[in-house]
């Protein structure tokens, strides 16, 4: 299924093979997918989904695309974070070392990143970090290393996962049926987001630095 999405085109097509429920169960499960340790990329599933919901034929609502897409993150980030409350840091760590988690792309390295991540922005990391590429799909492990509260870990990343959703669900809005701006622009687009990530995290840490120092 997974091969269906390698552009943004080819996910619209597939897209349009389903009936509008099971467009919805298709992107419940493949953000589900996105938002735990299987890297795949949450903007080929967001946006061509917005872009079919756009025809005048379409039953699809943009609303409910995010707030499926959004649900599907959550599954997501839950499966990491108790991942990580179950297991614990020494499993996690050598999990990572796998050959089953390097095919997955990750490693002890990007755990150990997102950890470090977690330990500098404390509770707010699981809100900013859903809005960081190669950070989002794994803020949730350390999260639940560090046993962090249940109730304001769905919080912090409810709100962060919808609030990548709504800009994933704006881009497929403002392009269209522009798709092939959309590719042309597409790494610019990804690169221009995690910016905007990285000045909200300094934003957080200047705040937090100016008031201890109040």
């Amino acid at each position: 299924m997974l091969e269906h999405f390698a552009t943004i085109q080819s996910a619209i097509d597939y897209i349009n093979s389903f009936n509008a429920l099971h467009v919805y169960l298709l992107v419940l499960v493949l953000m589900m997918v996105e938002s735990s340790f299987i890297p795949f990329p949450s903007e080929v599933v967001v946006p061509p989904a917005v872009m079919v919901a756009m025809a005048p034929t379409s039953s699809l609502s943009i609303p409910a695309i995010v707030l499926v897409a959004t649900a599907g993150a959550m599954i997501g980030a839950f499966i990491n974070y108790y991942m990580g409350w179950f297991l614990g840091r020494p499993i996690i760590h050598k999990l990572a070392d796998t050959r089953l988690a390097h095919a997955l792309l990750i490693d002890k390295a990007k755990v150990e990143k997102a950890e470090l991540y977690f330990v500098n922005h404390g509770k707010s990391s699981t809100f900013v970090g859903r809005l960081v590429p190669g950070i989002r799909q794994l803020i949730s492990i350390p999260a639940g290393i560090a046993k962090m509260n249940v109730a304001t870990f769905t919080l912090y990343t409810a709100l962060g996962a919808l609030t990548w959703n709504i800009v994933l669900a704006v881009i497929g809005y403002v392009f269209g049926r522009n798709i092939a701006l959309l590719e042309s622009v597409f790494h610019e687009l990804t690169i221009a987001l995690l910016v905007l990530g990285v000045l909200f995290v300094l934003y957080l840490v200047y705040n937090g630095v100016k008031k201890k120092k109040g």
